[in-house]
């Protein structure tokens, strides 16, 4: 395991690096193409960590165009070489969808045939995606994501759904890499009513309603931001099971599904970390109307669902 994850932080608390506390992704790429083999692993560790097994070159090309497109609105630091990704000190981004959603390259990798046919063996069947592409661009010195469950985000259709964790460029942990809690994709009953909720419900008898209803109340405005936890530790203290995560490489990705939970690390370089999630389920089952079409609703008004609480 790479030492420099003795200084590891999310959200500014130190991670417990020793052996009961943090752990190394375990490796599938020599069972990437046997469908036997990823669905059992799957299910056993709730993930599937794959390196170099997409085109290097076009993740490459991605990084490119998104740095170009950053650059252009003065994200990226301009005495440097545009590859390297160095952050602007003055002008910070963190979560930025609409940089992915107009890559023309980014596309290309994660919804390529190599991506698409990984999915069809997970799955058996004809696979869709969300079009929806989120897009991490977390300057340095920004914060982790605090700890989730995919499912809060997008369960309006089926729960057979996989994330996608795509790094672009080389990304070792000190940049803030995605790391996932040991089994937890096991332990649902011990967090069913986190699991049981949604982001874009809101209660319609509260003085709030009509706020949510217009616009002028948005999420993650909502006292329901979707995060299970504000401490990694707390919570690991909790769930029990390793943090585990990895130095990524260009080609590498990371796959898991709806209750899997995740956080991940800060970045403590001067670099930007760059990285997509997607999502893949059967073409057959149901799917959730807020992240399809050519501009999906999101966590817009059109997406809110009231109810009485």
């Amino acid at each position: 395991m790479n030492t420099s994850i003795l200084t590891q932080k999310n959200h500014g608390e130190i991670i417990n690096a020793s052996p009961e506390h943090f752990g190394s992704l375990r490796d599938s790429s020599d069972i990437f193409s046997n469908p036997l083999e990823i669905r059992q692993r799957m299910s056993e560790d709730g993930y599937l960590y794959f390196k170099g097994v997409l085109n290097h070159d076009d993740v490459i090309e991605a990084r490119r165009e998104l740095l170009e497109k950053m650059a252009k609105d003065g994200f990226v630091h301009p005495d440097f070489p545009l590859m390297e990704g160095i952050s602007h000190p003055e002008k910070k981004i963190g979560f930025a969808p609409e940089y992915a959603m107009g890559s023309v390259a980014l596309k290309n990798v994660v919804f390529g045939q190599t991506m698409m046919a990984f999915y069809q063996r997970l799955l058996g069947g004809e696979v869709r995606h969300f079009d929806f592409r989120w897009l991490r661009a977390v300057s340095g010195g920004l914060p982790g994501i605090n700890p989730h469950c995919d499912i809060v985000y997008m369960g309006r259709g089926t729960s057979n759904l996989f994330t996608a964790w795509v790094p672009y460029g080389d990304t070792p942990m000190e940049m803030g890499t995605i790391m996932v809690l040991e089994d937890s994709h096991k332990k649902s009953p011990m967090i069913k009513r986190y699991l049981d909720r949604d982001v874009d419900t809101y209660c319609t008898n509260f003085s709030d309603a009509k706020d949510i209803e217009s616009g002028k109340k948005s999420w993650p405005q909502f006292t329901f931001s979707g995060a299970l936890s504000n401490s990694a530790a707390r919570l690991q203290n909790k769930i029990g099971g390793r943090w585990l995560s990895a130095d990524f490489k260009v080609g590498d990705f990371l796959s898991f599904g709806m209750r899997m939970i995740h956080s991940s690390l800060d970045n403590q370089t001067e670099k930007i970390r760059l990285s997509s999630d997607t999502r893949y389920q059967l073409a057959s089952e149901p799917i959730d109307e807020r992240w399809i079409g050519e501009n999906p609703i999101a966590h817009g008004v059109a997406g809110k669902r009231g109810q009485i609480c």
